[in-house]
């Protein structure tokens, strides 16, 4: 049986892999982007996390790449900022990939890079990187981008973010042949303007959202609560919420905060850099078949958590920006599903708050004090019942 994919154009056998992999039908940034990426031209797509990006640039690749990949020479390229995010997209892709004869092979630092070059060496159509491990492979004469049909970049605005513009030009300056290019990324300002101008050719834009849109049924609550007591907080939203991430401003801070969880009895753990990859990689796994409730994560580790089950985003601190802001709290409300966006606030931090609350076009409001044993951190939304 076709998908409601079919009614875009894309081919019987992506489809019937699309089937396959259980995808019933299109979501608003794939029913914009595909037909358009179908016809060849470049795309430039502004989308957030978690809005399905990754089949928007996917399946136009697979159905573009006509021939199967020599040794160490992929046809199709996805550059993307952190190995977590790497292996979410290959684990899309995939299973969509083998249905249709496309090899995809992701490429990304702290894993086994022998094993990557045998892969590679074994023909992949299609590699999912990250720009550092790549750029390594390619000096090393391990993996040739003259034979590139199509590139996508995912997050752009992260990749600029973090520092890799340079190296994203580095790599686009190495794809030599005649391809398609297309970009996906929150905000298509800054940086991101400039990637688009210099290595794009009249780019067809598709949108589904503002560059500061939030999702529809993300709710936002600001919490006043003292610092002894954030942790007792945090377990108690988690509680009754559903699975929840944590955001921490540094590594330090995810350890001491998910240990303290842990003591309290919640199934916490942390995410971030200074971890082992299999230990990041097996936390992710757990969070993602629900073994896990709450992770407690930095903003770098957390780009690779795409799931759309997260039930609440919780700010241990208020963010300094809106944009950092709303790339936290991306991890939830996803796929049409209601979500929380919890900043728990200090006696100094008030002031940040109403800033995030002008920039969101929210009514301004004082932080509510609550403490951990107050009854409606088991009900979020009994916090808009009175006022």
């Amino acid at each position: 049986m076709p998908t409601g994919f079919a009614d875009l154009g894309v081919p019987p056998k992506i489809d019937e892999g699309l089937a396959a992999a259980g995808f019933a039908g299109p979501f608003a940034i794939q029913t914009e982007a595909i037909p358009v990426a179908l016809t060849g031209d470049d795309v430039c797509g502004r989308a957030r996390t978690g809005s399905g990006k990754t089949l928007a640039f996917g399946i136009p690749m697979m159905a573009r790449i006509d021939s199967p990949a020599a040794p160490m020479a992929p046809h199709g390229l996805v550059l993307v900022p952190t190995r977590e995010l790497a292996l979410q997209v290959s684990e899309v892709l995939g299973p969509i990939g083998d249905h249709c004869g496309v090899k995809v092979l992701a490429v990304y630092g702290g894993a086994d890079r022998d094993k990557q070059v045998k892969q590679l060496a074994k023909g992949a159509e299609i590699v999912v990187a990250t720009p550092l491990r790549l750029i390594d492979l390619m000096k090393a004469g391990e993996c040739d981008l003259s034979a590139i049909q199509v590139v996508a970049i995912d997050e752009a605005d992260r990749m600029a973010d973090e520092g890799f513009m340079p190296q994203v030009e580095w790599i686009l300056r190495h794809v030599t042949a005649q391809h398609q290019t297309m970009l996906f990324s929150a905000t298509l300002d800054g940086q991101v303007a400039t990637l688009v101008k210099r290595y794009m050719k009249s780019p067809k834009e598709v949108s589904i959202d503002s560059p500061t849109d939030t999702v529809g049924t993300m709710r936002h609550l600001f919490l006043a609560v003292h610092h002894m007591d954030k942790d007792r907080v945090i377990s108690s939203i988690a509680k009754t919420a559903g699975q929840t991430v944590v955001f921490c401003d540094t590594k330090r801070s995810c350890d001491k905060v998910a240990e303290a969880l842990q003591k309290l009895g919640a199934n916490a753990s942390a995410l971030h850099g200074d971890m082992p990859q299999s230990a990041r990689e097996r936390a992710l796994s757990r969070f993602e078949k629900n073994e896990l409730r709450i992770l407690v994560a930095t903003d770098v580790a957390a780009r690779g958590i795409d799931i759309d089950d997260v039930a609440a985003v919780i700010h241990y601190v208020p963010p300094l920006d809106v944009k950092t802001y709303l790339h936290r709290s991306g991890r939830t409300a996803r796929a049409g599903r209601d979500g929380w966006a919890v900043t728990l606030a200090e006696y100094n931090q008030h002031t940040t708050c109403r800033i995030i609350q002008r920039g969101l076009r929210l009514d301004i409001q004082e932080p509510i004090e609550v403490f951990s044993n107050d009854p409606r951190l088991a009900d979020l939304m009994s916090f808009f019942e009175k006022k």
